[in-house]
């Protein structure tokens, strides 16, 4: 896909007839970006569609082309992917953190068989991978490079074996937790419990270290983070989190932990979704969900209680007054850049969350607008060099070092470590 000549160049990047309305904005700049993602593959951190695929097309997604879909449901697709220049794609394992976790697992392999289907179903566009050698073969012949990416400690059940089973079969990264604080780590959208990590937890990370999984740090608690920052042999990232100084949620990284990234030798890879993006969308958000709530909270609450379609008048007649405020792509450049500004250019990486959210900004509509980003930050100045490193050196890089650090405990033995009871 990425060897194409540059003649080409007017069909990558510009989208198919269906997306026309929110093609790249490449530009004069097209011929630079095509050149460098010749060079050094487009690695994105975090891409929900196993999960849409599950919650959508149910069982008809083993079978069904996967070429073309409506991106009215979907952010991704074949074409699409091709169109965005995309070369490597931690896919997401994602299931809901509310399940019992023995169900947890069972849902888990579903969606890890789901990431080995579209290599089997599709060859000639998709290759496995585990190691940043991997991803840099699958580049070279052609195909996007796809890894996988478990999105919750809650997965593994407390158990390493489950742990190590994830990685046989391909894993490349564990975010510690997702929305729910588990037995073992607190997260940042939920009632901390442990103070970060507990001893438990802090033998996830050398586990996961020892066999050369990513410690992925989106959705954890601060304290969490800090603490597998402290524990870690190997660079950590957030598979798709921005910077809190310019968005004020949890669910990004500070100042202060960017720093440490930054010597760690991580990377933080820049989420598109609009309340993790915009201030002013975050607060728009959080005021709308009250509206709800004050309008319709059953069974006793709710200023129109009993009558949904009262209620949805009220939201309406709100939203009216409140309109959405709008998320830009020049705003996703601006998380990029306080990254840079904070850690170093060598610490930032993209991490869309397509297929996993709702609101986006405008221009980034679907997994074909990587080159308007691109396009973005070199209207801004930005060098080839830099660009190469955002897209995927640096990512790249962490990968190879994580499994430097593997080889390196390769004469341990495996983690046995057990989750403590309530209460102990």
């Amino acid at each position: 896909m990425k060897n194409i000549c540059l003649a080409l160049l007017p069909l990558l990047f510009a989208a198919p007839s269906a997306y026309a309305a929110d093609a790249p904005a490449t530009g004069p700049y097209a011929g630079r970006i095509a050149k460098i993602l010749k060079a050094t593959p487009l690695i994105d951190g975090h891409n929900d569609w196993p999960e849409a695929l599950a919650e959508k097309a149910k069982d008809a997604r083993w079978t069904m082309d996967l070429t073309h879909l409506d991106p009215k449901q979907y952010h991704t697709d074949i074409t699409r992917l091709q169109a965005g220049g995309v070369g490597g794609q931690f896919w997401s394992v994602w299931v809901s953190a509310d399940l019992p976790q023995v169900q947890q697992v069972k849902d888990t392999l579903d969606q890890i068989g789901m990431v080995h289907s579209l290599a089997a179903r599709y060859p000639q566009h998709f290759q496995l991978a585990r190691t940043a050698a991997d991803m840099r073969a699958a580049h070279k012949a052609g195909r996007i490079g796809s890894l996988i990416g478990v999105e919750g400690g809650g997965q593994i059940d407390g158990s390493m074996a489950v742990l190590r089973a994830y990685r046989e079969l391909g894993a490349s990264y564990l975010t510690l937790t997702h929305s729910r604080t588990i037995a073992w780590a607190d997260s940042a959208t939920d009632n901390p419990q442990h103070d970060g990590l507990t001893p438990f937890g802090e033998a996830v990370v050398h586990e996961l270290n020892r066999i050369g999984m990513l410690v992925d740090l989106s959705h954890v608690s601060e304290a969490t983070m800090l603490d597998a920052l402290r524990v870690t042999k190997a660079p950590v990232i957030f598979s798709h989190s921005n910077a809190r100084a310019l968005c004020n949620t949890s669910r990004n990284v500070s100042d202060a932990v960017l720093k440490q990234v930054a010597a760690n030798g991580g990377v933080v890879m820049v989420n598109f979704a609009a309340q993790y993006v915009s201030e002013a969308r975050r607060v728009w958000g959080s005021d709308r969900s009250a509206e709800i709530t004050r309008n319709n909270a059953p069974p006793f609450g709710g200023l129109h209680i009993g009558d949904p379609a009262g209620a949805a008048k009220a939201l309406a007649d709100w939203e009216k007054t409140n309109p959405e405020p709008v998320t830009t792509i020049g705003q996703v450049a601006d998380h990029v850049e306080h990254i840079v500004k904070v850690a170093g250019i060598d610490h930032v990486g993209i991490g869309s969350d397509f297929d996993g959210v709702g609101a986006l900004p405008q221009g980034l509509s679907g997994v074909e607008t990587y080159p308007a980003l691109l396009a973005e930050l070199m209207r801004r100045g930005w060098s080839d060099a830099n660009i190469a490193k955002l897209a995927g050196e640096n990512v790249l890089r962490v990968m190879a070092t994580a499994e430097k650090v593997a080889a390196s405990m390769k004469g341990e033995p495996e983690g046995h470590a057990v989750v403590a009871a309530a209460g102990s």
